[in-house]
């Protein structure tokens, strides 16, 4: 029996997972929008709402050194300075009406062509898609 047992495996070592987390919320942040397998999004999506709500609580803090302490949690589960910087100075900022659900996944019709996995696009609730350019 699987009781307490918390999270998918996806086929990879500890270390690769913890670094696969790491860098799918990284990209998340980075570019607001990215596409993945539906079991990868599952996953990364706990990953990344708990970052946000670390942002958020930074957001809120009135002292200077409390500020540096959640950027500091931020950057030690992330690794990732500039995804760490735009979390913590814009997407975290923007969340602060919200009460959790800061990611979306939205599954696509068709499936990846190598190996037929399943895909769904891994995007923040308050990402806009940009306008297309005029072919004028």
């Amino acid at each position: 029996m699987r009781h307490l047992k918390r999270g998918r495996k996806l086929g990879r070592s500890a270390s690769h997972r913890r670094a696969l987390m790491r860098n799918l919320a990284s990209s998340l942040f980075l570019h607001g929008r990215i596409v993945t397998t539906v079991e990868k999004a599952k996953e990364a999506r706990r990953f990344a709402e708990g970052l946000i709500t670390t942002a958020r609580k930074g957001a809120r803090a009135e002292d200077q050194g409390k500020k540096l302490h959640y950027f500091r949690l931020i950057i030690s589960r992330l690794h990732h300075k500039e995804a760490a910087r735009k979390l913590f100075n814009e997407v975290g900022p923007s969340m602060l009406d919200r009460d959790g659900g800061y990611t979306r996944i939205l599954r696509l019709a068709k499936n990846r062509l190598g190996d037929n996995a399943s895909q769904a696009v891994f995007e923040l609730v308050n990402y806009e898609v940009p306008a297309a350019a005029d072919a004028s």
